[in-house]
């Protein structure tokens, strides 16, 4: 196997420029797209600096993206990512990289009664007719093989999310206990210098503890559970002990970063940061390279066998939200990183690529904090706590999934502005939960309420007053919820009927684990707008992962996953990381088609 790239350079930056090559958008349809797209035609196309030809060349080095590059490496192809930021991980090492991926060898080994049976029918009641079934049925069916191929090559291993039930769980194939898994604890030692090119957490992990993602459930409450305690417990004897050992304990998002990126480093595939994508390289109507941008200025990457498209969504995309999505939008409601503003998707679409589900993201109910937004997920579910909109009325069941809370805001906004919400809590509430981290009883950031993302009254009066809404309809909506809390039974939105409801409660509230009455002064108000982890719709792609046109018919060479492709959830969200999940998979499914073309 050769290269005129040195595949073990592990550098930031490649070599330097080799001989000129020249952009073509080759043969009558390749260079009809470009021109349409108000790129350069063959005449115009410019000398480029050839900066190495590899056999398959990865866009974004995420979770998509590194599990595609460690899959072609260990096909024996020559791999090269390339990187937009300064670090690597993408939203991936944001996250709590919780997995979905039914049947998975870590689930099955734990005991869920997982079976391939169960988890088509429950994909298929979760997805509908969104998305085909062979894609479904790929997904399915290599999920659980890539998880085996990512332990026996990084050092990466899972737990399972005992409890945190798939999403739909009354649903045929649903499990109420749950499939979900998530990166065991990982030594950041293991990536050298490489670790402080590792993109940071979302949100950072409390000094001194060492947290999974598991875990946040039970610290919210460890103020008011023995549970609670206990976990906060052994979250902190974690840290001590990693600290004794002289590790640098990575979990969540950060571990499955560091491990796929060991793997990479072991693999000897280069990672180039830095390095963003410009366009896709076509010649005679398949992508052959791509165009990428070192110091400003352009140049070539040749791919032999493909190119994989990971690079994330267009979440920090302004003008691609307000094109493609609902208003009110916008970019400062996102959690996704800060680099992802849809470059591989728009040079997908000028080679000639369809975009599917455009409209979508991984939706969830945000707080816009005046540093950044806070994704809202135990707080908005917690007893003693409920949604209201502009109208000062409760309209959704605020436990259910994130994705559907927001879905249900953008649906009924046109008639009843649902655009912010708000949370509204009281000081019980307060002094018995974790609050972002905010510890019960504590004040909240001046700056919470000077930027308007906090409100804090002695009377629901005096509170809807602060926030704009009708105070009588304040007074009403917490005056029935009070009720029904007390009855133990919501039978206006039914929060607590599914047990994916009770994940994010309070186990000693009796009868229904997620309703108390709100009844101590002072109470709070929290603005609650659509936020989301990324968007969910990119090129559309078939069973193999390669990207398709319009008429569908392939593109040769292009491959994409992750966010940069339409998600095989469609509109829906069957558990606990259908992102990642999926993202992984299809790099995986990439990798190994363009392998077998090579074979061939």
């Amino acid at each position: 196997m050769s290269t005129s790239a040195d595949p073990a350079r592990r550098t930031e930056t490649p070599a330097a420029p080799g001989p000129s090559r020249r952009r073509v958008l080759g043969a009558a349809t390749g260079a009809g797209l470009a021109l349409a797209a108000g790129l350069p035609g063959v005449t115009e196309a410019a000398d480029l600096p050839l900066l190495g030809t590899y056999d398959v060349v990865v866009i974004g080095s995420g979770a998509a993206g590194m599990t595609a590059a460690l899959t072609a490496a260990k096909q024996g192809l020559s791999c090269v990512v390339v990187e937009k930021a300064a670090t690597f991980g993408g939203s991936a090492a944001r996250s709590g990289a919780g997995i979905w991926i039914p049947n998975n060898p870590v689930i099955l080994a734990a005991g869920v009664p997982d079976t391939p049976a169960k988890a088509a029918t429950y994909l298929a009641a979760v997805v509908g007719s969104d998305v085909s079934a062979d894609r479904q049925q790929a997904f399915l069916g290599n999920g659980p093989a890539m998880i085996s191929f990512v332990m026996a090559n990084s050092p990466l291993r899972f737990r399972w999310m005992e409890g945190y039930s798939d999403y739909y769980p009354e649903l045929p194939g649903g499990l109420p206990n749950g499939r979900s898994m998530e990166p065991d604890q990982l030594d950041g030692n293991i990536l050298g210098a490489e670790l402080a090119h590792l993109n940071p957490p979302y949100m950072a992990v409390p000094s001194g503890m060492v947290v999974f993602s598991a875990d946040y459930k039970w610290l919210t409450l460890s103020l008011v559970s023995a549970k609670g305690a206990t976990v906060a417990t052994e979250c902190l004897a974690r840290g001590t002990k990693a600290a004794l050992l002289g590790q640098k304990p990575l979990t969540m998002g950060q571990s499955l970063a560091a491990g796929l990126r060991a793997g990479l480093l072991a693999a000897q595939v280069p990672v180039w940061l830095n390095t963003p994508l410009s366009d896709l390289y076509v010649e005679s109507g398949a992508v052959t390279g791509a165009v990428v941008t070192q110091n400003g200025v352009s140049g070539l990457v040749r791919a032999r066998r493909g190119v994989i498209v990971g690079s994330g969504g267009f979440e920090h995309n302004a003008a691609m939200r307000a094109q493609y999505q609902q208003q009110p939008i916008g970019t400062a409601w996102t959690v996704g990183a800060k680099e992802n503003t849809g470059d591989g998707i728009r040079a997908g679409q000028r080679a000639g690529a369809a975009l599917d589900l455009m409209d979508d993201a991984w939706w969830g109910p945000a707080i816009p904090l005046p540093d950044e937004p806070y994704f809202c997920l135990a707080e908005r579910t917690l007893p003693g706590g409920l949604l209201i909109n502009a109208a000062g009325a409760r309209f959704v069941n605020e436990a259910a999934p994130y994705s559907d809370v927001v879905h249900t805001m953008y649906e009924r906004d046109a008639a009843a502005p649902d655009i912010p919400a708000w949370l509204i809590v009281d000081q019980n509430y307060r002094n018995r939960y974790l609050f972002k981290d905010v510890a019960p009883t504590f004040t909240f950031p001046d700056a919470w309420y000077t930027s308007g993302a906090a409100y804090k009254a002695w009377t629901l009066d005096a509170l809807a007053t602060a926030i704009g809404v009708p105070a009588a309809a304040l007074r009403t909506a917490v005056s029935r919820f009070n009720g029904l809390a007390q009855n133990g039974k919501d039978t206006d939105f039914h929060r607590g009927d599914s047990v994916y409801d009770h994940y994010y409660t309070d186990p000693a509230i009796l009868p229904n684990s997620c309703l108390a009455p709100l009844w101590l002064a002072p109470y709070y108000a929290f603005k609650i707008v659509p936020g989301d982890l990324g968007t969910k719709g990119g090129m559309r792609t078939d069973a193999r992962a390669r990207v398709l046109r319009s008429d569908g018919t392939v593109i040769p060479g292009l491959y994409a996953a992750g966010n940069a492709s339409a998600a095989v959830m469609g509109h829906s969200y069957a558990g606990a990381g259908s992102t990642i999940g999926p993202a992984m998979t299809f790099g995986y499914i990439a990798a190994l088609d363009i392998a077998a073309g090579a074979a061939g």
